[in-house]
C-alpha cells in the first residue's frame, strides 16, 4: 500500500523531460506517446523539486521515520586531560 499520494501531472512542480507535456480538454496529455500523462509509469516524468520516487509517489507527501538511538551522555566515555592555559582557567586537570 503507497503510504503517500501519486504523483499527478498538473502538479506545479510536475515536469516532463521531453518537454512533450499539453493539456487538452482539461486532461494532461503527452505529446510523445500519443496518450493521457501517467507519471507514475512514465520514464520522462520528472519533480522540479526531485521529489518523484520511483514507484510515482511524492517524496514531498510522505513523513519521515527518524529515530534517536544514541544520547548526548553515551558520546562521553572517558575524560580529556588538559594543559596549560585551558588548565589554569577552569582549574582542573580533565574535563567531562
Amino acid at each position: 500500500m503507497v503510504e503517500g499520494k501519486l504523483c499527478f501531472s498538473k502538479c506545479r512542480d510536475f515536469n516532463c523531460t521531453k518537454r512533450a507535456l499539453s493539456f487538452r480538454q482539461g486532461q494532461a496529455w503527452c505529446e510523445w506517446t500519443n496518450e493521457p500523462c501517467e507519471p507514475k509509469n512514465c520514464s520522462y516524468a520528472m519533480c522540479r523539486r526531485r521529489q518523484l520516487l520511483e514507484n510515482g509517489v511524492c517524496g514531498n507527501t510522505i513523513k519521515r521515520k527518524t529515530q534517536e538511538d544514541t544520547r548526548p551522555e553515551d558520546f562521553i566515555d572517558e575524560e580529556i586531560r588538559v594543559r596549560g592555559k585551558l588548565m589554569r582557567k577552569t582549574g582542573e586537570r580533565t574535563i567531562f
